[in-house]
Formats: structure tokens, sequence, C-alpha cells
């Protein structure tokens, strides 16, 4: 007869005895923020850990790459408490954070009911997540973590209530919106191995490939009825892993089946790698056709280049 094992749950303190100096560390890590990123939908890129804001210094900050907006992370390895619900809400002020996570050993009610009304009393772009960690094991294996969120934005009271304001979406940006949630809902039909967040209103769409400062971006461009498929590098060291991965070019083109406009942008800090194929969004006739070569191409890029710039050192 099969047998199964007991899961045992692992006291956080037990193994992480200081936030500062063990658990900070350890959530900073890409396969943890990876984790993180999934349960909430959000695509994190770490920027600094233990990060002053005035006198006081932030847990986490990072930067949501779907819309380049700043998120605040903040830690506490016990049960949530005023002060650092205060903290949150200094911290995001401070630097204009437009996504604030408070991580706890518990959420109380008391916090759970101050957050939901943030979230319901605050504009669209603002969003508050409480989540609880969790540590479990079975046996003698590795305790491995869980995420359970208590509070998210609920995007629909601020959808509503934002229509009733002067700050109605444009046709263009409903349109783009539109579009998204139905490359999305294609891409899920058809199984992908692809994480999709949740769509924004914009004219790209972000997808992780496995190291911060790097994503594949799908872009529309409604002026020249552009589609394009990229893998885009950001910050001070783009032009250098730039350099790296064009030596690889004959390779990258061979598996992607095509070839690639490698653009270094010399202007900039940043660097693409991109493919563009014509088509108008503006045509709802012609959506399943364009999804369908979004998802053949991104899923590419992501195959030819995920294990490429998880190796590239600079």
């Amino acid at each position: 007869m099969k047998t199964l094992g007991k899961l045992q749950k692992v006291e956080l303190r037990d193994y992480w005895a200081d936030e500062a100096r063990e658990f900070t560390p350890w959530l900073a890590k890409e396969e943890n923020i990876e984790e993180l990123s999934n349960t909430i939908g959000i695509d994190i890129e770490i920027e600094d850990t233990e990060v002053f804001i005035g006198n006081y210094k932030a847990d986490i900050v990072g930067r949501d790459i779907s819309n380049n907006q700043k998120i605040i992370i903040e830690n506490q390895l016990e049960k949530s408490n005023h002060d650092h619900l205060g903290k949150i809400i200094t911290y995001s002020s401070g630097i204009g954070a437009s996504t604030i996570i408070w991580i706890c050993n518990s959420i109380t009610d008391e916090h759970r009911q101050a957050i939901d009304w943030l979230n319901e009393n605050t504009i669209e772009e603002i969003n508050f997540f409480a989540l609880e960690i969790e540590l479990w094991k079975i046996g003698e294996s590795l305790p491995a973590p869980k995420f359970n969120i208590i509070c998210r934005p609920n995007e629909w009271v601020k959808s509503t209530k934002e229509k009733g304001s002067s700050k109605e979406l444009s046709g263009t940006k409903t349109l783009q919106l539109e579009y998204w949630n139905y490359l999305k809902d294609y891409f899920n039909q058809q199984r992908t191995f692809l994480s999709l967040r949740t769509p924004r209103a914009q004219h790209w769409y972000s997808i992780a490939v496995g190291r911060s400062k790097f994503h594949i971006s799908l872009t529309v461009n409604t002026i020249h009825n552009r589609l394009g498929c990229e893998l885009y590098m950001r910050g001070k060291n783009a032009k250098k892993y730039f350099s790296e991965l064009k030596k690889d070019k004959e390779s990258i083109e061979k598996e992607i089946g095509s070839e690639l406009d490698w653009q270094e942008l010399p202007d900039g800090q940043d660097s693409r790698i991109i493919l563009y194929q014509d088509g108008d969004i503006t045509n709802k006739n012609t959506w399943h056709d364009s999804t369908e070569w979004f998802k053949k191409y991104s899923e590419l890029f992501y195959n030819s280049f995920s294990d490429r710039v998880k190796r590239v050192k600079i």
C-alpha cells in the first residue's frame, strides 16, 4: 500500500532568526522573488535592500517591469502591527511607489480591514498587498515557503470608481487592455508554459525570462500597425549583456527561425533584440492570427534566451 508523508509546519523564527540579516536577503534572491511574483501576478525586479528613505530603512525596493513603477516590500516575521502599517505608507510616499507589499507571519483582522480600505479608497495606480508566509516540510525535507494572499487590490471597484471620474481610459488604451486580455486568454487556452501577468492599458505586455534586468516584451504599435516581440535589457550593464548575447547571434537566430533586429540603442542605457511583424489590432478580425504569432515567438524567445541570460556574466 502506498503511503504519504505528513506536512509539518516550521516556525518562521526557527529558520530565520533575524528579519534584516536573514529573511530579507533570502527573499531578495531571484528564485524567491520569482515565487512571490507568481503568487501576486506582478513581475518584480529587485533594486536594493535596506534602503534609506529619509531617516528610515525600507526592507526591499523593487520595480514592476510591466510599467516601470516602484515597489516597496516590507517584511515582518511576527503578527502585523501599527508600526509596520505606518512604515509601508511612509516608504511608499517617500519614493512614489505604486505597489506596496506587506509580508507577515499573520495579518490581524484590524490590519486586513485597513489594507482593504486603502485599496478601495486610493486611485487605481496604487495597489496594496498583504501576505502571510508559511514554512512547511515533510519528514526531514528542507522547509518550503508558501505565500498566502490575505489582501489584494479590488481592480473592479477601482475601475468602476475611475470611470466615474475624469480619468476614463482613452479609446486606444481601452483597445490595448482589451487586446492583452484576449491574448492572455488565448495563451492560457493553448496551455502556454509562460508565466502571464495581469494585463495593463499600455502598448506593451511583459513576460519574465528568469533574470532581473531582462524581460520579453510584446508590443503593439497602432500608428504604424506593427507588432514586436523582443528581449529587453535594462540597467547600467545592458550594453555589455547585449554584446555578450550578440556573440551567439547565429545560433540564436537559427533557434528562433528568423533574423532579428539587434538594437544596441547607443543613445540610451538600455538595449533590445526584436522581431517585427505587420499587425493592426484595431481590426479585431486579425486578433487570432496576431496572438498566434505572439505565442509562437514569445515561446521561441523564452526557450532561446532564458538559459543564456542566466549564464551571461559581466
